[in-house]
């Protein structure tokens, strides 16, 4: 009997041993359990899909891949199915032969969700996810239920991004040496770093076209203007603003907990389009009764 307890308790930590191994291999962005492949535009795109329940899909920023949105994926696959993809010219994603546009990412999104037949799906996406998340809204409005963009800009310009910012992305891609310029891994940088001082070029009134009901999010020490963040949000109809503080455009890396528990809660809270002056004077008649003596 004292044998077969010990065996039992060496089987049962062998087993969560095991577990544990296996929850640590889990490579976001190089899953072959998870990862799949589909044609669209005449390219193999790469997606890989978690969990169970409303659908969920999460847009990686420019240069990134599935892996980017490890911590996010982990979290939201617990009660979400979450669905990401690396984006044309990224990632495992093969490469496009033409220009590189929001418009042409956001119609590969459109696509994959046509490909695993799903919708209306919450969406989120940062940076250039953050665009292409509004762009979705506004090009297949049909597939969208709730939408959060963080991090997001309209054009190239110095009213959207910092002048430090354009000046980083500009000597990111003079900085490609002239001897590996012609190399694929130097081609795909070029292209995909170079977008951004060109693209996008969103009219903020087309905005006004999205009728999902939209999280703005930025930081308070963003590369996005703070003026420019609340320029998108004063321009959908249906939506809700949130500046995190002391952070940066890296907080979905930086600060998984407090990023993923807004979102969350946006995504979860049913939602209300709050009115100035008479939510105000509500909710002051409210507090006056509770504290009157």
């Amino acid at each position: 009997m004292k044998h077969l307890l010990i065996l039992l308790l060496l089987l049962l930590c062998f087993s969560g041993v095991a577990k544990a191994q296996s929850k640590k291999a889990v490579r976001y962005g190089s899953n072959p359990a998870a990862g799949h492949t589909f044609i669209h535009d005449g390219l193999k795109l790469y997606y890989e899909v978690y969990g169970s329940g409303q659908p969920l899909l999460l847009v990686h920023g420019n240069g990134g891949s599935i892996a980017d949105l490890g911590a996010q994926i982990a979290y939201f696959r617990k009660r979400y199915k979450v669905i990401a993809m690396d984006s044309r010219d990224q990632g495992r994603s093969q490469d496009s032969r033409d220009k590189l546009t929001y418009e042409k990412m956001t119609d590969d999104l459109a696509a994959l969700l046509d490909h695993l037949k799903v919708g209306p799906v919450d969406v989120v996406g940062w940076s250039d996810g953050g665009i292409e998340a509004l762009l979705l809204g506004i090009r297949h409005p049909a597939k969208v239920k709730k939408l959060v963009s963080m991090a997001a800009n309209l054009n190239p310009s110095e009213n959207a991004l910092h002048p430090d910012v354009l000046a980083l992305i500009k000597s990111m891609v003079d900085g490609v040496p002239a001897a590996d310029r012609e190399t694929p891994r130097a081609r795909r940088e070029i292209k995909v770093t170079g977008m951004m001082l060109e693209e996008p070029n969103i009219d903020a009134k087309a905005l006004e076209a999205i009728t999902a009901p939209t999280l703005v999010l930025a930081s308070d020490h963003d590369v996005i203007r703070d003026e420019h963040t609340v320029e998108i949000y004063r321009h959908i109809p249906n939506s809700q603003l949130a500046i995190f503080p002391n952070a940066t455009h890296m907080i979905p890396f930086d600060d998984p907990p407090t990023f993923n528990a807004t979102v969350e809660r946006f995504l979860r809270t049913p939602f209300r389009k709050v009115d100035r002056i008479p939510d105000t004077m509500k909710s002051l008649e409210k507090l006056r009764s509770a504290t009157a003596h």
